[in-house]
């Protein structure tokens, strides 16, 4: 039963030639040539993803990056001792970090747009959650790689470890001078890059591959000594901001249950919410429709918010008109914006839609009237391919004739009639009638 269960969890089966591993991680460690080509499209498209706020396009960015093939080719290098080897993954992945965070930081300084948008935001306070990401994507990605059969788990990894979306957020951090954003966002692809070197190490040594270097026992031990000492200074950083980040979101709906209970749920109109967890003290302004407070309500609404347990927090109410008629205005633009992208993407879909849609409810009956040799007629709208980037929306008419089948000039009559009928320059006819070959076994 024991010798049953490792065979399922053995990674021995299916493993690739040591030799063929090897010369792979080579080949995908050097930034020249078409590498060199893909890193410079993998930095513009991410940036560009970023800037117009597109997961899309972040996603395509993360898909072509090459930034794994130094990493992993500096764990592999770990693993194996091969330290001429981890010297020349730490030096190519260097000069493609910096490259990169040029190269974005330009793209962010030149271009007109420079709103945060929210999968930047995203990428500027990794967790812990982030390392576990980064571990176990580490993990997918060094075993594929050892396999004959390679399979596709490869794009799913360069999606959920993403190097290239944190580092181009790097950019935009140094392109905009904001160092809070530069450093989290950087830190995040410290970790990401430093986990996928950990998984392979630990992958490549439980494979036990050769080692090109024989380390004595000292040796060995100060390496393993020294990378755990970097998983330590690595996560523990993780650790806090996971924290604070579980006790912003802790905050915020306990607050959010507070003007729940003690506004919406009494019938006041809020028209205006901003919590700010991260200012000294802790704030939360509110403005309402109609209601005004006194300063005795607004003291006793304070000390209510304060028995939350939520520390020192300051709220505070907007009641002055123009400041209220200011934040109604300002919704009503919101939602107006919403509701015109709304409008804007039901038209797209009614104009797709009307290109397929058949207006002759009629027609098929009137067909089987005029052309009664037609059997199990259908008719309907489809999109031809004319060449590679050129298509065309033709109508179609399917039909069997199985008993008696129409001639090549009936079939030209109805092709004609459907014509003159649809005001169409083409219409496809479609005999959907398939003869039985029988064939002596």
């Amino acid at each position: 039963m024991t010798n049953k269960f490792f065979d399922y969890i053995n990674l021995h089966k299916g493993e690739e030639k040591g030799e063929k591993v090897l010369e792979n991680i080579r080949a995908n460690i050097a930034f020249k040539g078409a590498n060199l080509w893909i890193l410079a499209c993998a930095i513009i498209i991410a940036s560009v993803g970023l800037n117009v706020n597109s997961t899309a396009v972040i996603i395509g960015a993360m898909l072509i990056s090459p930034l794994m093939g130094p990493i992993v080719g500096a764990g592999f290098a770990l693993g194996t001792y091969n330290f001429l080897l981890l010297k020349i993954a730490i030096k190519n992945l260097i000069i493609a970090t910096i490259v990169s965070l040029l190269v974005s930081a330009i793209y962010f300084y030149i271009s007109p747009f420079k709103d945060v948008q929210s999968e930047l935001l995203a990428r500027t306070s990794p967790t812990i959650y982030d390392v576990l990401i980064a571990f176990f994507g580490g993990l997918v990605g060094v075993i594929s790689i050892t396999r004959v059969e390679k399979g596709n788990p490869i794009p799913g990894v360069a999606i959920a470890t993403a190097l290239m979306p944190p580092l181009c957020t790097a950019g935009y951090g140094l392109a905009t001078f904001n160092l809070s954003y530069f450093f989290g966002a950087f830190y995040l692809y410290t970790i990401n890059c430093f986990f996928i070197c950990i998984a392979t190490f630990f992958v490549i040594k439980y494979l036990k591959y050769p080692t090109s270097s024989i380390l004595d026992t000292q040796k060995e031990k100060r390496i393993r000594y020294g990378i755990s000492m970097l998983i330590l200074v690595m996560i523990i950083p993780s650790f806090y901001l996971a924290y604070t980040l579980f006790q912003e979101k802790k905050f915020t709906k306990t607050v959010e249950e507070f003007i729940d209970s003690e506004f919406t749920d009494r019938g006041y109109t809020v028209i205006y919410k901003k919590i700010n967890y991260n200012s000294k003290p802790k704030k939360v302004e509110l403005a309402f429709l109609d209601k005004k407070l006194t300063e005795e309500n607004i003291l006793l609404y304070n000390r209510l918010l304060q028995e939350k347990g939520l520390g020192e927090v300051n709220l505070t109410f907007k009641q002055d008109e123009k400041d209220i008629k200011s934040e109604i205005l300002n919704e009503l633009n919101r939602q107006d914006r919403s509701f015109a992208e709304k409008d804007i993407i039901i038209n797209d879909l009614k104009r797709e839609l009307a290109k397929y849609k058949v207006s002759e409810p009629g027609l098929v009956k009137e067909i089987g009237v005029l052309f009664p040799s037609l059997e199990q007629v259908s008719l309907g709208k489809v999109e031809r391919n004319l060449t590679d980037t050129t298509s065309q929306v033709d109508w179609v008419l399917m039909y069997k004739d199985s008993v008696a089948p129409i001639k090549n000039s009936e079939k030209i009559r109805i092709t004609n009639w459907l014509k003159a009928r649809l005001q169409v320059d083409t219409v496809l006819v479609v005999n959907t009638y398939q003869p039985v070959v029988y064939t002596k076994e």
